[in-house]
């Protein structure tokens, strides 16, 4: 199989832009490996095969497999813990007391692996205690990768994964796996709902809006543009007195976004 000229890769890296808002321009050789190793997989002779496979693909299949091929789901627990501490010790005390409905809704966008997802629904099981049923608190954790959901869903870590947990959390909300590693209980699996989602659908479906939207390093592939656009679609799904909380390597442009800057990486919709 032939390298991709220079045009073939122009074309897989506006149509990655165009689907998923990802500008890999300065990702070629990340792309043509994935890429490469997808097609010798799946058969494709040659890139323009490939290309015109995608193109004419009626069903989005292939779309979800390019997102599968190209994404780059890295994440683990407690990753920039000063975030979680804060969801913890801050923005659930304010909610408890403004939130008259005692309904939450927390979205872990980009969730990619779980991870984050089921960190927030250990805290939030943590923070209500037997208070809990009285509250509906359920983390909507959304990706475009179907590979990553399907670990995610599996909830099963090995103990090198989970080593920056809590001791009691260990003991507390995991079990040992049938096929080996440790496996998050049930009652936390089930406070987590996991969704295929791309963040560049021109319209979110979203009927409610979210007290807390955890976007953490995603739009660090994408342009300014494209971040500008997803930054307003987030801001128009947020509750009043929300929190948007993003990357501590991200940040936003305080001229173009409403939100109001707590601290770096947290904003708030007053």
């Amino acid at each position: 199989m032939h390298n991709l000229s220079d045009d073939e890769f122009i074309q897989i890296i506006n149509f990655t832009k165009r689907e998923f808002g990802i500008d890999l321009s300065q990702k070629r050789t990340l792309v043509e490996s994935r890429l490469y190793s997808y097609m010798t997989r799946r058969g494709y002779q040659s890139f323009p095969h490939y290309l015109q496979s995608l193109i004419n693909d009626r069903t989005g299949q292939e779309t979800i497999a390019l997102a599968n091929s190209l994404s780059t789901n890295y994440t683990y627990f407690m990753r920039e813990v000063e975030h979680f501490n804060f969801f913890h010790d801050t923005i659930l005390p304010y909610l408890t007391t403004t939130v008259k409905s005692k309904d939450l809704r927390i979205w872990s966008a980009g969730c990619s692996s779980g991870e984050e997802a089921y960190t927030l629904a250990m805290i939030l099981s943590d923070y209500f205690g037997n208070a809990g049923f009285e509250w509906d608190k359920k983390v909507l954790a959304t990706d475009i990768s179907s590979k990553a959901l399907e670990i995610a869903l599996r909830a099963t870590y090995s103990e090198a994964q989970i080593k920056n947990l809590p001791g009691i959390w260990k003991i507390k909300y995991f079990e040992d796996a049938p096929d080996g590693g440790k496996r998050l209980v049930k009652s936390i699996r089930d406070e987590v709902i996991f969704r295929r989602f791309n963040l560049m659908e021109n319209q979110f479906p979203f009927k409610q809006k979210f007290h807390v939207i955890f976007c953490r390093n995603v739009m660090i592939y994408f342009d300014n543009e494209v971040k500008r656009q997803l930054v307003k679609r987030l801001y128009d799904c947020t509750a009043a007195g929300g929190y948007l909380i993003i990357g501590h390597s991200e940040s936003l442009n305080r001229s173009e976004s409403a939100y109001q800057y707590v601290m770096p990486a947290v904003y708030r919709k007053e």
